[in-house]
């Protein structure tokens, strides 16, 4: 289940960026793949097991900081790294978020790393610097590489806040109350209402094929999101977390071969290199979580 989730997870971008390559911003796109996941998690989840909606009112702030940055704010940002850098890349700045995490336990909570979790932050930045290629000044998409930053933050609290809202809430209903809030919160930004119907009945070019933007709309939102999410929670309670957690990292490989096959999109061999090395200091941090802590769970 795990590695499904993290192939339909991985595809996001690739079945994402045709959309904003026909016309779509990063915004509507945005607003498309959790609108639409929205709608058919609380379907669902409402028709099959309607207590998992149940919220008591201290909940709310947690669910919304989870729906607000670790949904809306981490699709949001990873859609406009895509759309200006290669997806592999976009993917990559994202999965820099458990080297993020390992910094907030050792500098918010005070706790003592484990010195393979400071030699895999340390793998984890020289790969970062290599697939960003930062020496090459002019050449680097600057908003992107932001974007993909921002959306490594806020994978960050979307780990966070999991892990904290975990204790008491059942992990189905979180994701299905994240997703409607931050379906509302992107939809304010882009309406549904705004996205040009020429646009969505327009074929597009994904791989050999050309469907309509709008298939491909409905394609990340049930596949690469309702579904996936849907997957990847249900497996952690098969997996330990720290097992489950670096099975996903077969996102980013997936998303990378995926863009280079259906996009075109490929990655000269130092950022290959680099993101070989960032992968491997991100299990290492996996693997190797302080004592009384647990490793970042995957989405």
């Amino acid at each position: 289940m795990i590695l499904v989730a993290s192939f339909f997870f991985g595809s996001s971008g690739v079945i994402g960026k045709p959309a904003m390559q026909a016309g779509l911003s990063p915004e509507q796109v945005a607003a498309a793949r959790i609108g639409l996941a929205a709608v058919a998690l609380f379907a669902l989840v409402g028709l099959f097991r309607p207590r998992l909606l149940r919220v008591r009112r201290g909940d709310w702030p947690l669910l919304l900081g989870y729906g607000l940055l670790g949904v809306a704010g981490a699709q949001l940002c990873y859609f406009i790294a895509a759309d200006r850098i290669p997806v592999g890349i976009a993917i990559l700045l994202e999965f820099t978020s458990p080297v993020l995490i390992a910094l907030w336990v050792r500098f918010a909570r005070r706790t003592l790393l484990p010195v393979p979790m400071w030699c895999g932050i340390a793998l984890a930045m020289a790969g970062l610097v290599l697939v960003a290629q930062v020496w090459e000044g002019d050449g680097v998409d600057l908003l992107g590489l932001l974007a993909g930053l921002g959306a490594a933050v806020c994978a960050t609290a979307y780990f966070l806040l999991s892990e904290r809202a975990g204790k008491d809430r059942d992990p189905i209903g979180l994701v299905t109350w994240g997703m409607g809030i931050g379906g509302a919160a992107v939809c304010a930004v882009a309406p549904p209402w705004t996205m040009p119907a020429a646009v969505l009945t327009a074929p597009t070019d994904f791989g050999p094929w050309h469907p309509p933007v709008w298939a491909l709309l409905v394609a990340v939102a049930l596949l690469s999101t309702a579904l996936a999410y849907l997957l990847g929670t249900t497996a952690l309670r098969h997996l330990p977390a720290s097992v489950a957690s670096v099975l996903a990292l077969m996102e980013p490989v997936v998303a990378t071969v995926l863009a280079w096959v259906l996009l075109g999109e490929q990655l000269g061999w130092i950022q290959v290199t680099g993101a070989a090395v960032l992968l491997t200091g991100a299990v290492l941090v996996q693997l190797n979580p302080p004592r009384g802590e647990h490793s970042p769970v995957t989405r």
